[in-house]
């Protein structure tokens, strides 16, 4: 369910917000536009709004900017402790994609960055869940790195090991990340309707309307 890399998550914790600025060349490419991917997923979400992978609330806080109400499930506490320290009046609680406590009605899942981390048949139970959450017209809002095809996953990490970006292709290939023809079934089979936008090279818009 994605905690077998919360010790990663807990290490790369006091250095995450520096790693987003594009400083590390290898994953410049996987940041771009950064900040505008997370007003992006903020931008299509309204009222009570749980976030996965808050990491060190970075869409949290354009969640708040934008009026909604917004819980967080985060499994590394060293990261939760960040967020806390940004966030206090954000409920920041112990849970992950599948495992995770709501009280009351949903009306959007958001998460950036953080879904690769499960396996397709984890995605696929996840979204299951959402979906039985969910009323008609609640969202899955989620951006991360995704791939056209399997083809193109490859292509992409062969480039990476030719350029010696090592930890990037060691990421791609250790880390679960999936192509768009798996996530638009699973989204479609448990009734949404579902849109992709690219973002930048890696990372995608993933839109799903519950129908």
């Amino acid at each position: 369910m994605g905690r077998e890399f919360i010790d990663l998550f807990d290490h790369w914790a006091e250095s995450y917000d520096q790693a987003i600025t594009g400083k590390d060349l290898e994953y410049q490419e996987v940041f771009l536009n950064y900040e505008h991917i997370l007003q992006e997923v903020a931008n299509h979400v309204n009222g009570n709004v749980i976030e996965f992978g808050v990491g060190t609330g970075n869409l949290t806080k354009k969640l708040l900017e934008k009026g909604t109400n917004v819980t967080g499930i985060e499994p590394s506490a060293a990261m939760r402790d960040i967020a806390g320290e940004k966030l206090p009046n954000v409920p920041l609680l112990n849970g992950d994609f599948l495992d995770f406590q709501i009280n009351g009605p949903v009306d959007a899942f958001v998460c950036t960055y953080a879904f690769h981390h499960l396996k397709d048949t984890e995605k696929a139970e996840a979204i299951t869940k959402y979906s039985s959450l969910l009323s008609k017209g609640g969202k899955v809002i989620f951006a991360d790195t995704v791939f056209k095809s399997e083809e193109d996953k490859q292509a992409v990490i062969e480039e990476a090991k030719k350029n010696h970006f090592l930890s990037l292709a060691q990421d791609l290939e250790t880390e679960y990340y999936t192509t768009i023809p798996v996530l638009d079934e699973i989204f479609q089979s448990n009734g949404f309707s579902v849109q992709f936008k690219q973002l930048n090279r890696f990372v995608w818009l993933i839109y799903a309307l519950k129908l």
